[in-house]
């Protein structure tokens, strides 16, 4: 009850009836700040809302935090477009355009604790049923440096992603085009890589110029 009491009086939660609490106002506070000073999010984002114009679609940004996966922006033109997952929600690590991508790039001990909580999962989106297949699988796509994902998270509905990178060559995101499958195949893969090759490089020029 203590800790409750503190963080109410900080903001971080409120009293909406007697036992009943929700997120405060310094969580609204909190996410301002967070996108006027993400150095991520400052290059990124101007950049995509002229990649959705360019393409078509909208464009999803997502990055890895600990073992979680979160979109953490979403420029949109198609408004009628419903996506399961949004900014600020885990979603699955083995799923997906962009979390494929992510993955390709990390160090091997950090894909060993993540493939040893969820083999199954990656068995189950593709990835591979031992963990040399998974390797071999994450390498693959790697070398790509692109991948296209065919309904894996909402039938109908298709992702292209690519890896971007901080100053220190680390992976830091992955960027997605994601719309109905339809208007993807319109498109098709060598015009998506184009888009979002053209984009990764603006984004990365961008963080490296903040530095």
């Amino acid at each position: 009850y203590r800790y409750v009491k503190d963080l109410v009086a900080f903001g971080f939660l409120r009293k909406v009836s007697a036992g009943r609490y929700a997120l405060g106002p310094r969580i609204i506070e909190l996410d301002y700040r967070l996108r006027r000073s993400d150095p991520l999010l400052l290059a990124a984002v101007p950049v995509m809302d002229q990649l959705v114009r360019k393409a078509g679609l909208d464009a999803v940004l997502t990055t890895l935090f600990g073992d979680h996966l979160v979109d953490i922006h979403r420029s949109s033109i198609d408004p009628s477009l419903e996506l399961s997952y949004g900014r600020g929600r885990p979603r699955p690590l083995f799923q997906g355009a962009a979390p494929k991508v992510i993955l390709s790039h990390l160090s091997r001990p950090q894909l060993v604790k993540l493939y040893a909580s969820g083999a199954g999962d990656a068995e189950r989106c593709g990835l591979g049923a031992n963990w040399s297949a998974f390797r071999a699988r994450l390498a693959e796509i790697r070398r790509e440096g692109f991948y296209w994902s065919r309904g894996e998270l909402e039938p109908l509905v298709s992702g292209a992603a690519v890896p971007l990178f901080d100053a220190d060559g680390d992976v830091a995101a992955g960027l997605a085009l994601v719309g109905r499958t339809t208007a993807l195949d319109d498109i098709g893969e060598p015009r998506l890589r184009v888009l979002l090759e053209k984009a990764r490089v603006d984004i990365q020029g961008r963080l490296i110029g903040a530095r």
